[in-house]
This record gives structure tokens, sequence and C-alpha cells, in this order.
């Protein structure tokens, strides 16, 4: 069977264009603090920038971003996004209730109870599925496994919301100890009634993910800001075998890749058995986020 071409895909990773290269800059100045090097400050359009090529961020001044989103959501059948709690993504969620849910990325952990706050007042108004975090991206950097992120993950348990979290060498040149993968070790241990899903690929710690994920069974895996032909082998072999169900497809659309490329190197370049595909794509997507309870999917 292979890539089943009829899935409907739930992407847990889209967002939106900018419509200029200032925009996206502006985007990235929370994290200026934390630059050092002269190119990051200088002549990045973005932070990661010397990682990823052709990047389809950018539209004319013109045009929709939330449209020309959905317009490519549909071409590449991708049924249901996940996108930030931004302006543009709820406005999304309100104009296409059916094909985006939201989700709530925190700036800033340092600000411990507005965090929380900001956590229990999403889920009221907006009925968030996620809350997200980037540790090496707060100012000052909060390790996965700081104090200070203690008070959030509780108020994940307490809302019934998984939490995404970066995890592995971070790509923007700033140091990357917040995000060392045996930093989950305790906190799974901590709370084992939280869901959490890492981001951004846990490398080059990808095995030892795969065994605190064998380990801890509210631990998963999400492929977020990789291209197909570059997951892990040891995430591969372990969604073929015992990981069936903790590892979900998420793209970087349109951030750091297209859903052209995701789509076509996945069909070349991913060896899944046929019965991981579905999981990956959807089925594992809809436990997690609890889609079967608010929107009706199976």
């Amino acid at each position: 069977m292979g890539f089943p071409d009829d899935l409907g895909i739930i992407d847990l990773g889209v967002g939106f264009p900018y419509t200029s290269v200032e925009d996206k800059k502006a985007a990235y100045q929370f994290m200026r603090p934390l630059y050092k090097d002269r190119e990051t400050i200088e002549q990045m359009e973005f932070p990661a920038e010397y990682m990823f090529k052709n990047v389809p961020d950018v539209v004319d001044p013109g045009t929709d971003p939330i449209e020309w989103t959905l317009a490519e959501m549909d071409r590449w059948n991708v049924q249901i996004a996940k996108t930030g709690c931004s302006p543009k993504g709820i406005e999304a969620k309100k104009r296409h209730p059916d094909r985006f849910v939201l989700g709530l990325d925190l700036t800033d952990c340092n600000d411990v109870m507005g965090s929380v706050r900001a956590i229990h007042e999403a889920k009221a108004k907006h009925d968030i599925v996620s809350v997200g975090c980037f540790p090496c991206g707060q100012f000052p950097q909060v390790p996965i496994n700081d104090a200070k992120m203690y008070p959030i993950y509780a108020a994940c348990v307490e809302a019934d919301l998984p939490m995404f979290i970066n995890a592995g060498i971070v790509g923007p040149r700033m140091p990357s100890y917040p995000q060392y993968v045996e930093h989950l070790d305790q906190v799974c241990y901590d709370f084992p009634e939280l869901t959490l899903v890492t981001r951004h690929g846990c490398e080059p710690w990808e095995k030892l993910a795969m065994k605190l994920m064998l380990k801890w069974p509210g631990l998963h895996y999400c492929t977020s800001a990789f291209a197909p032909k570059h997951y892990p082998e040891e995430i591969v072999k372990y969604a073929n075998t015992r990981g069936a169900h903790k590892i979900l497809y998420c793209g970087y659309f349109p951030a750091g890749i297209s859903l052209e490329r995701q789509f076509t190197e996945m069909r070349q370049h991913v060896p899944f058995k046929d019965e991981v595909w579905p999981k990956f794509l959807r089925e594992n997507a809809i436990r997690v986020l609890k889609l079967d309870e608010k929107m009706g999917l199976s």
C-alpha cells in the first residue's frame, strides 16, 4: 500500500506566510537578546536560516495569508492543521473551524504565573488543544527540567492539554543545554499524567529519545522542522516496531519546508510499514489532541 493518498492528514505544525521580509524579521525579535554572532544579527532573516533552503514563507502583499495556506492544505490533502494562537491563527479558526485548531506557544516561561494564567485563559477563550514551549528561545533560557517549568506542566495536566516542547540541539546559534533530551526523564517521572511531545528532532540524542519513549507512556515525538528524507533512522525503526503509537507527523510549513517537499519526500524516502502510515499521519494526533471529542474525528 505505502503512502495512503486518500487519508485526511492532520498536520501539527502549520503557519501562515508573511507579506514582507520586514514582517518576517520582526516575528523573531523576541529571541534577539540571545544572539551574539554577527551573521545572525545582521544578515539572517530568521535565526536558523542557514539550515533551510527555499523557505516559502513570504508572499505578495496583496495575498490573503490564511486562504493561501488553506489552498496549500487542500492541494496536499491536509484536512486539519494545528496552528499558533496568534491573530492569524485565531482568525483562521474563526473562518474555518473545521480545518484549524489552536495551540498556545509560551514566549516567556520566566513569568511563571503569567504563563499559567495564559494557559487557562487560552483554553477558556480559544479552546486550545495544546501548549508549546521553546526552552532555548526563552530569555533567560529555561531548561526543560527547570523549576520554573513545573507549575506550567501542572497547569497542562489540570487543563488536560499536551505539552509540545523543543528537544535536542537548537538550530539558532545559542546554547543548547536547556533542550538536552536527558532532561525529559525527570519531567516524565515527576508528571506521570502529562502528555509530552518533543519537537525538532531530539538530535543527536534520538536513540535516547526512543529509549525514553519506551520507558514513559506519556512521551511522544513529532517530526517538526525535518524534511522526511532526514527523519532519524532510530525514530523510523521505532515507529515500525514498538512505537507506531508514539510518532506524529508535524511539518514546518511555511516557516521552513513546503508541503510539496514534505509529501513528495515521504513517498520517496520514508519506509514506514503500511499499518504505521495512518497512525503517523492522523490517528495519533486525534488521540493526543483529543480531536475525537472536540471534532468528532475517527
